[in-house]
């Protein structure tokens, strides 16, 4: 069936002679069709449509009253009628097969049969590209001809792109910025053509492993960095589904380093709180400039007093210096809660 978008409500009126009058609206098609669906496929369907559709479809299918089969046959042809003008997507099919399988014969005979009939995944190298930091993009093209790497920079998002442009000899950068100016339709060839170099190149540097990306880190720097209370929102929509991960996720949201960014006032704050024993641990595993913010809310005594604590520490295995770090970090966050002090952004309690 179509996207609800596409859905025009009829007026009733024949549109030729030879047709005859539809018994039901284009929405209320859709709905005696997923009524003729079992609940779970119903439910299914629904839930990939977004809340306008939805109140659409739930309200037709609430108005309309008894459905005759005349009513089911024509919404059951509607249905024929659009699969004939779609395509079944291939994305994610290998899910849709392992899920459909999973429930035929379970888990377990399902993954032996996975290992046979699934294709063996492919990591495009331009995709791995677009995940490199840009020195070390630029070290797998700057030997590369000025068109391979004006075709592969136009492939990237813009800043990190200039990045590389601004890394490359400057004999070489004119040459490709003329071609970037230049280059108009791409061949598929050409494409293929790259994306061969990159996976060769990358294969070479890093192995043909495959490339972890994403993480809860990754997630909260995204949520840290985006507009809005995504906070209040996607965190808790995320804890209905999976609470341990959303907690890893809120966990990594508040970074020590964030402590090096708060104001006089708020450190001040924040070190009454702080019990000394964790202070000293925390800053004996940052360099001295790192520590100056601290030293900086405090008065010269408590900071030289600090000074011989951390000197007369003895050797501190990482994992406790990390350890006391985020006891700080849990303070901080407490007093973020309750509007004592800002971490990051100031357009609300944390961005």
């Amino acid at each position: 069936m179509t996207s609800m978008d596409q859905i025009e409500i009829g007026d009733g009126e024949d549109s030729g002679s030879a047709a005859p009058m539809p018994l039901l609206n284009r929405i209320d098609r859709a709905a005696v069709f997923l009524m003729l669906l079992s609940d779970e496929d119903a439910a299914a369907l629904l839930s990939r449509m977004d809340p306008a559709e939805v109140e659409m479809i739930g309200a037709a299918m609430c108005e309309l009253g008894e459905i005759d089969r005349a009513a089911m046959a024509e919404a059951l042809e509607d249905f024929v009628a659009e699969s004939t003008r779609e395509v079944l997507a291939r994305q994610d099919r290998g899910a849709q097969v392992r899920a459909l399988l999973e429930r035929s014969i379970g888990p377990a005979k399902t993954q032996s049969m996975m290992l046979r009939i699934e294709p063996e995944p492919k990591v495009r190298g331009i995709e791995i590209a677009r995940w490199l930091a840009p020195p070390v993009l630029l070290k797998l093209v700057e030997e590369e001809h000025p068109q391979v790497i004006a075709a592969l920079l136009l492939m990237l998002e813009p800043e990190p792109a200039a990045e590389v442009l601004s890394g490359l000899p400057t004999s070489v950068q004119p040459l490709v910025v003329e071609r970037i100016a230049r280059i108009g339709p791409v061949s598929q060839q050409a494409i293929d053509m790259i994306e061969s170099l990159l996976s060769q190149k990358i294969g070479a540097s890093f192995g043909i492993s495959t490339l972890t990306i994403g993480g809860p880190r990754e997630a909260a720097n995204l949520i840290n960095l985006a507009s809005g209370d995504l906070r209040g929102t996607v965190l808790p929509a995320i804890a209905q589904r999976d609470g341990a991960l959303a907690e890893r996720i809120e966990e990594e949201m508040f970074t020590f380093e964030m402590l090096f960014d708060l104001d006089r006032q708020a450190m001040e704050r924040l070190l009454r709180d702080v019990e000394t024993e964790h202070l000293v641990d925390a800053l004996k595993g940052l360099k001295e400039p790192e520590r100056a913010p601290f030293f900086a809310a405090m008065s010269s005594r408590a900071a030289d007093g600090i000074r011989d604590e951390i000197d007369l520490r003895g050797r501190l295995a990482r994992s406790e210096v990390l350890a006391a770090q985020r006891k700080m970090v849990e303070v901080a966050r407490a007093l973020a809660d309750q509007g004592e002090i800002i971490m990051g952004a100031d357009d609300g309690e944390f961005v």
